[in-house]
């Protein structure tokens, strides 16, 4: 059989309630672009979602696949499998709790066959219910970074990224360097985002929402756990990693500075400080001194300057001298802010 263009992995985890997983599976199935394959990975869900995707896979025998895991390796498990798998001559991602527009890969494929571009992104939008309306835009790319890529254009991706759910790659940008993601941790993408970009030779981009991203409580992005702020630490130590492993620390140092800067410190300290339960010094002690050994010269970094906001700097810089003093004061702000919210209400 002759293998398809496109490869579309989708890592599964009990997505049954609520029709998510069948709403997700429905704009994939509904593609007006039809020479793909679906690889739908449950990775050793608890919940109904094995049967669903076997359903699925009885009834487009064509273009949909069925892989079920006796084992949880997280989202970077089932992406790894579902790409030592892939066929196609083009892979794209979506997570199970998200949908997408029914031509957004016909038109993501025909901006790659126009330009000769090795990868393509589009816009997506942030809602908040079950439906095709256009929610909240979120731009995942812009024109500067658009073309053959230079030195200056890969220091643009490296800042702003977007996500990896809304573009499609040629796979041998996966296969001839032999990229794969993180296994047992959330957050696998970031850690292997910039292999990927600074492995593409032409980027083309499409300033259209046609991704849908979910948002709701169980998302990884609205729970924070203390876990949850390792696995963020954990992938920003694979951005370092991969770095190393591909030669292109030193000359995109300031941009991977600032990159591994917000993901494994500033996201991950405030993220920790407004959750729920007990502040562990030692935790933010270590995640300060990691910090430094790592980069010692963060806070000089010109991006960080730029776009870290003031009072964060000021507070990032108190914890760098008196983890203490940094706790203390932040339960303070904090309390005093949630006392004038209520009193405001």
């Amino acid at each position: 059989m002759k293998p398809k263009k496109l490869s579309i992995i989708v890592p599964v985890y009990n997505m049954a309630s609520e029709g998510k997983l069948e709403y997700c599976l429905n704009s994939l199935v509904g593609q007006t672009f039809r020479d793909y394959e679906i690889i739908a990975v449950d990775d050793a869900s608890k919940d109904e979602s094995p049967q669903i995707l076997k359903r699925y896979e009885e009834k487009y025998p064509d273009r949909f696949r069925a892989v079920l895991c006796e084992k949880n390796r997280r989202q970077g498990g089932a992406k790894n499998t579902g790409l030592s798998l892939a066929q196609g001559e083009w892979i794209g991602f979506i997570d199970s709790d998200d949908w997408i527009a029914p031509d957004m890969y016909e038109k993501l494929l025909k901006k790659a066959e126009e330009t000769g571009a090795d990868m393509v992104g589009c816009d997506y939008h942030l809602t908040w219910e079950h439906s095709m309306k256009i929610g909240q835009v979120v731009a995942n790319g812009s024109p500067d970074q658009c073309g053959v890529l230079t030195p200056e254009k890969y220091r643009r991706l490296i800042l702003d990224s977007g996500s990896l759910v809304v573009k499609i790659y040629r796979r041998e940008i996966f296969e001839d360097n032999h990229i794969r993601f993180p296994e047992g941790i959330f957050y696998e993408d970031n850690a292997v985002s910039d292999a990927v970009l600074l492995h593409a030779k032409h980027y083309e981009y499409i300033p259209e929402p046609l991704y849908y991203y979910y948002q709701h409580d169980t998302s990884t992005v609205h729970t924070i756990t203390k876990q949850r702020c390792e696995d963020r630490m954990e992938a920003g130590r694979g951005i370092v990693r991969q770095a190393e492993r591909f030669g292109y620390l030193e000359q995109y140092r300031p941009e991977i500075c600032f990159e591994f800067t917000v993901l494994f410190f500033v996201n991950t300290l405030f993220s920790y400080m407004v959750g729920k339960g007990h502040k562990s010094l030692r935790f933010v002690r270590r995640m300060g001194k990691e910090m430094r050994k790592t980069f010692p010269e963060f806070m000089e970094n010109p991006y960080y300057q730029s776009r870290i906001h003031e009072e964060e700097k000021k507070l990032i810089a108190l914890q760098q001298k008196s983890t203490l003093a940094f706790v203390l004061y932040y339960k303070l702000l904090w309390t005093w802010r949630n006392f004038r919210k209520r009193k405001n209400q």
